[in-house]
Order: structure tokens, then C-alpha cells, then sequence
């Protein structure tokens, strides 16, 4: 356990709340910050979770952020704040308006915790992580974007929801940007070690793999106002606990690409082994031809975010 660590979470709606209330339940650190717009919104969550983590029997205190300054020595800051998807939006209407919220705070982290790790969960998540990447400076082993273990973990949902077992052994594989143009990599995902192609045929991995990439439209369209959390939130806190507990577990998150995979100069989701210094290492893997072209298209999706905001000067404001 990571004692005396600090962590602090931006965004106090559902996401936020749920990131910050799982760290606080696993006594995952020692401090965490909560920071959001209105103030007693975050102290009554926080407080409401300090307690929680005392019925719990853990250690953590949970402090609401009066200002920037309160990240200061944060050892991880995750940003989940923006505005929510609705549906009938796409990933791509959010742009702007998250783009200018990530901004802001990607500023508030360069001056107040300059040398925190930063995991980034708002949407279009690539661009997302792309602007904190800009913004900062920071060395890109210190920027992850939190997408494939959340795609990995619905893939696998699906899975079981075809094979009725396997629970809990179901190991998927997801690359590429978070949204419509992820890439399924059925050939590296298994159930209990088994190739997933000796247990189902290819058009029902293509049911799952379509079924995984509306995973997260179809529970917006369910809800009928806001988004999925539980899900994303615990994702978010396998990548903060395996750099707090320096694990070096791999997982699937979207970084700046430098000569991986082909690609330098833009962010997507790739293998990287996570530990205490981020993402340390980026994990070679062999794509089919079908594949290559499949991520290619997912770069160049998140490449075409970018070009929207180099065009309007949005770095340079």
C-alpha cells in the first residue's frame, strides 16, 4: 500500500465521485483531492466519503480543493471533468467545449503539481490527452489517457454474455483511439488462457466487437441523460493504483506515440507497461493487415480532432 500518497480528482459528478469514492474504499492512498466547481458540492462529497472510508476501516481522508493550489505535491492527477455525451452526440461534438475545460486545468497542474502524473478520462479522450500533453510539457510517460482497459473490460462483458462462462477469466484486448474506431484485437484475448477464435466463431467476434464499440452509446441511450461511470471509474483506478504500487502491470492507454507502431506526433491507445513512473514502456504486439489498417484509420480519426484545433489556434490562446 501507497502510504502518504496524495491524489488528486478533477470533477465532482458522477465520475469523479465514483473514481475518488473506489481509491478511498481500497485505501489505495493516503490523501485524496477533490476539485470541482462548486465547493460545497465537493465538501459534502468528500466528507460523505472520509466517513465512508472510516466505515471501511481505511485511512484515507477525502478533502474538497478550495483552489488549484490544494494539488500541490499530488503524486497523480486524474481530470474527468467536461461536459457530459447525450445522446444522439458523438464523441467529436464535445470537442471544443471539453478541449477548453482540459485546458484549463492542464495549465492549473503545469503551475500547482508539476511533477504529478496525469490520467485523463474526459472526452474525445485522445484529443484530450493530447491538449493535457500540449499544455503541460510534461514527458509523455506522465500523460495517460484511461480507454482500453474500459473497452477491454466491455469486450469482455460481451464475451461472456455469448459463452454464459468464464467470468472473471476473460482477458480482451483493445487498441486504437476510445470511441467508434477502437481496435478489438481478438487474436490476444482469452478465456482462462483459451484463443477466444477456439470458442467462438468469426462472426460471433464480430457481433462482440461491434457490441464493444457502442458500449458506452448504448448505455447513454439507456439512461437517457448522462453516461456510463462505474465502469470507467474503476478502469481509472486500475491505472492509479498499479502507478501508485509501482506494478508494472500492462494495460491498454492512449499516450503520445513516438515511432510506435509506426506513428509519432499523436496520442493513441497502445500496450504500455504502467508503474510508478507512468507508462514506462510501450509493448510491442504483431497486428494483421486488417488490423494495421484498423488503427490506422483510429489515428487518423484522432488526427483530424487535432487539425480542427491547430486550425482555430487553440494552443497558442
Amino acid at each position: 500500500m501507497a502510504k502518504g500518497k496524495k491524489v488528486t480528482v478533477i470533477g465532482t459528478g458522477n465520475f469523479g465521485s465514483t473514481v475518488a469514492f473506489i481509491l478511498s474504499m481500497n485505501g489505495s492512498c493516503h490523501n485524496i483531492v477533490f476539485m470541482g466547481r462548486n465547493y460545497n458540492v465537493a465538501k459534502g462529497k468528500a466528507l460523505d466519503m472520509s466517513q465512508a472510508a472510516n466505515a471501511a476501516r481505511q485511512h484515507t481522508i477525502v478533502k474538497a480543493a478550495k483552489g488549484p493550489e490544494d494539488m500541490a505535491d499530488s503524486d497523480i492527477v486524474v481530470i474527468t471533468a467536461g461536459a457530459p455525451r447525450t445522446p444522439g452526440m458523438s464523441r467529436d461534438d464535445l470537442l471544443i467545449k471539453n478541449a477548453e475545460i482540459v485546458k484549463n486545468y492542464a495549465r492549473q497542474i503545469k503551475e500547482h503539481a508539476p511533477d504529478a502524473i496525469v490520467v485523463v478520462v474526459s472526452n474525445p479522450l485522445d484529443v484530450m490527452t493530447y491538449v493535457v500533453l500540449k499544455e503541460t510539457g510534461f514527458p509523455r510517460e506522465r500523460v495517460l489517457g484511461m480507454a482500453g482497459i474500459l473497452d477491454a473490460a466491455r469486450m469482455a462483458h460481451f464475451i461472456y454474455e455469448k459463452l454464459e462462462y468464464g467470468a472473471g477469466q476473460i482477458r480482451a484486448t483493445v487498441m486504437g483511439g476510445h470511441g467508434d474506431t477502437m481496435v478489438p484485437l481478438p487474436k490476444f484475448t482469452t478465456v482462462a488462457g483459451v484463443p477466444i477464435d477456439d470458442l467462438l466463431d468469426s462472426e460471433e467476434i464480430g457481433e462482440i466487437v461491434r457490441k464493444t464499440r457502442n458500449g458506452g452509446a448504448e448505455i447513454v441511450n439507456l439512461l437517457g441523460d448522462g453516461s456510463a461511470y462505474y465502469a470507467p471509474a474503476k478502469s481509472t483506478t486500475v491505472i492509479v493504483e498499479a502507478i501508485l504500487q509501482d506494478t508494472n502491470q500492462i494495460h491498454s492507454c492512449a499516450i503520445m506515440l513516438q515511432d510506435d507502431y509506426g506513428y509519432t506526433g499523436i496520442v493513441s491507445g497502445v500496450p504500455v507497461m504502467i508503474g510508478a513512473g507512468g507508462a514506462e514502456k510501450v509493448i510491442p504486439m504483431t497486428l494483421k493487415p486488417l488490423q494495421q489498417t484498423r488503427f490506422k484509420n483510429s489515428v487518423a480519426s484522432v488526427q483530424e480532432m487535432v487539425d480542427i484545433l491547430e486550425e482555430m489556434n487553440f494552443f497558442d490562446k
